[in-house]
């Protein structure tokens, strides 16, 4: 699908590429990111980075309104998808830099800590089905310059008081994937 179904107008995701991957995540083909999102989707490689501060807090950033799926939903930073040929490590440095104006000199290392599959479908909108790895990065200069665009609110949190009284936090809406990115963290 190439068209948003509301108008017949393009939507944005519909030229782009996702990279569709295995249950191992081993790299299969470039394939269309709005194909990947609609029906029952394609499985494909996506990322999520916890950005914390040197006190444990972590950043919890708002999606945009604009968002096709899960706007205004809470997600435990940042989340997106590589292109072909970039890492996850790469495509963590590039959207923190794009979506909070964090650039690397405000952190010392992108540190990969796990990786899971999910499926979860949203609304009648579309579904996300993903190998998604976790990156977890520690700032040392909190400054940030968000773009609107993609965020819509920023909310620093004690992550383990997030983990361990989630029923206080139900107001969020929490994005599927950093429940379970957050619930294999305390496992």
């Amino acid at each position: 699908m190439s068209a948003d179904d509301a108008g017949g107008d393009v939507h944005a995701n519909a030229g782009q590429d996702v990279i569709a991957v295995d249950a191992d995540d081993t790299e299969q083909e470039p394939v269309n990111r709005l194909d990947a999102h609609t029906g029952d989707g394609i499985r494909h490689r996506a990322f999520t980075c916890l950005v914390f501060d040197s006190e444990g807090r972590l950043l919890l950033a708002q999606r945009s309104p604009d968002k096709r799926l899960w706007d205004t939903h809470w997600d435990g930073t940042v989340a997106s998808h590589p292109v072909e040929g970039q890492s996850q490590a790469e495509a963590t440095i590039q959207r923190l830099e794009e979506e909070l104006g964090v650039t690397p000199d405000q952190y010392d290392t992108v540190e990969l800590t796990d990786r899971f599959e999910y499926k979860r479908y949203y609304e009648n909108a579309g579904v996300e089905w993903e190998v998604c790895a976790v990156l977890k990065v520690t700032l040392d200069d909190t400054a940030l310059d968000p773009d609107e665009a993609e965020i819509a609110g920023l909310l620093w949190v004690d992550y383990e008081h997030l983990q361990e009284n989630p029923q206080w936090y139900r107001q969020l809406r929490l994005c599927p994937w950093f429940e379970i990115a957050m619930r294999r963290d305390f496992a």
